[in-house]
């Protein structure tokens, strides 16, 4: 029987090293492409543009602020207006005289643990009013309308409550996040597309089931803006309390309160850069960096964001 072209073919070739075949429409070469592509962005030089890329901006917006501030300090366009040197020496002295880290210290500290109760109290809360409707018509206005008051207006009820006492610092901070968490929270669940719950039910993911494996993760660019939200809340309310409470706590609002009280300029500009160069470390190092991961999880940011 004669041989087929094939089998000619596979004769005259030779036993040499036979070419990776790729698809007539050139996927393989897309693929390859798109692989180099990745690979070259992945290098050191790429990644330390990136970072050069991120810091440029905020270091050209600081350089600028300082610059004009040092331009109105030389033209003495205020009277009361210090120098940036007469600032940074306000910070250097807290530092040297060990006010500044303890001061520091405590509002964190504060913060972070009002934070902590403000999200174990607010999500479960902006949970609960997605799922019972005459909750939600009730509590839903009272959480809106203490989340429009300002931080200064609670101060006197949280004094008059529980004293002059650190405890109503953080009752300050408690009515400051958490019906800005709860509305937040309740805010990303109603943005869930129905047509994903239903799918989720149709899978047999219903109930608490469907809750964690379809409604949460969906809702989870959502709760990560109800948290920033709920932590700048909570910041600006500590700020507030231990700046009006007269209980002498040690922190930066106590900072800028004597300032105020001994009418110095320069040490109330030194806590208001204070509170925020705190605001901008965590929005950077916290909030940022949780919400792209969760962007890029979904396809809805670049990996070079």
């Amino acid at each position: 029987m004669p041989a087929t072209d094939t089998e000619d073919s596979r004769r005259t070739s030779g036993p040499g090293p036979r070419r990776p075949e790729t698809g007539t429409d050139g996927s393989g070469e897309v693929a390859s492409g798109l692989d180099a592509l990745e690979s070259a962005d992945s290098t050191p030089g790429t990644a330390s543009r990136r970072l050069l890329a991120k810091v440029a901006s905020p270091l050209a917006a600081l350089a600028l602020v300082l610059a004009l501030w040092q331009t109105a300090y030389a033209l003495d366009w205020s009277e009361t207006l210090p120098s940036p040197a007469a600032v940074r020496g306000e910070l250097t002295g807290a530092w040297s005289d060990g006010t500044l880290l303890p001061a520091l210290g405590h509002s964190l500290l504060r913060c972070l643990a009002g934070f902590a109760a403000s999200v174990a109290i607010g999500v479960p809360l902006g949970l609960l009013l997605t799922r019972l409707a005459p909750l939600r018509t009730v509590l839903g206005p009272i959480l809106s309308a203490v989340q429009s008051l300002p931080a200064a207006a609670l101060v006197p009820v949280a004094v008059i409550a529980l004293g002059n006492s650190e405890g109503a610092v953080y009752a300050v901070v408690l009515l400051g996040a958490v019906p800005s968490i709860a509305v937040g929270v309740t805010a990303a669940v109603d943005q869930v597309p129905p047509l994903l719950l239903r799918a989720g039910r149709s899978m047999g993911a219903g109930g608490l089931n469907g809750a964690v494996h379809v409604l949460v993760p969906a809702a989870l660019p959502g709760f990560v803006s109800a948290l920033r939200q709920g932590w700048t809340f909570g910041w600006r309310a500590l700020m507030t309390a231990e700046l009006i409470t007269a209980t002498p706590l040690p922190g930066i609002g106590r900072m800028l309160d004597e300032g105020r009280q001994g009418g110095e300029m320069s040490l109330v500009l030194a806590s208001v850069m204070l509170i925020l160069a705190v605001g901008v470390v965590v929005e950077s190092l916290l909030f940022s960096p949780v919400e792209r991961r969760v962007l890029r999880s979904r396809g809805l940011a670049s990996t070079g964001r």
